[in-house]
């Protein structure tokens, strides 16, 4: 069984998914640090000074100065703005593995016409084989 498990843990699929994942994770912190922190600050400035971290609706009925303040309180709140930075950064973790998968998808198809190429480029087998019976009968004379 332990065997069973090396080969499995061993084989490709495996470990490419597993730094996929890793990959994946450190990118995400990436992104959201953008956005967070260099595009949301623009767009509030064209929005007029919007900040959408702290958008949110207070559910309890009371006056808090900011988020942080109404769940620091233990009030409920729903954070639209929040939700808003989540749905940003998804959109752009998006487009940025879109962008990653065709490049991959183009230097595949390269890669394939590449071998294509090099197949065509090859006579057929039959003919391989009755070159060297010509060859053979040849060193035989």
């Amino acid at each position: 069984m332990l065997n069973e498990f090396k080969n499995f843990i061993a084989k490709g699929n495996v470990m490419d998914m597993a730094v996929g994942i890793i990959m994946g994770a450190a990118f995400t912190a990436i992104v959201t640090s953008m956005v967070s922190d260099l595009l949301n600050p623009i767009i509030g400035l064209f929005m007029g000074g919007v900040d959408f971290s702290n958008m949110y609706i207070n559910l309890s009925g009371e006056d808090y100065a900011s988020l942080s303040a109404a769940q620091e309180a233990g009030a409920a709140t729903f954070n639209y703005g929040l939700f808003i930075n989540a749905v940003i950064n998804f959109l752009i973790v998006a487009f940025v593995v879109f962008l990653l998968v065709k490049g991959v998808n183009k230097i595949k198809e390269e890669a394939i016409k590449k071998e294509k190429k090099a197949e065509a480029a090859k006579p057929p087998a039959d003919i391989v084989l009755l070159t060297e019976i010509r060859d053979l009968l040849k060193k035989k004379k």
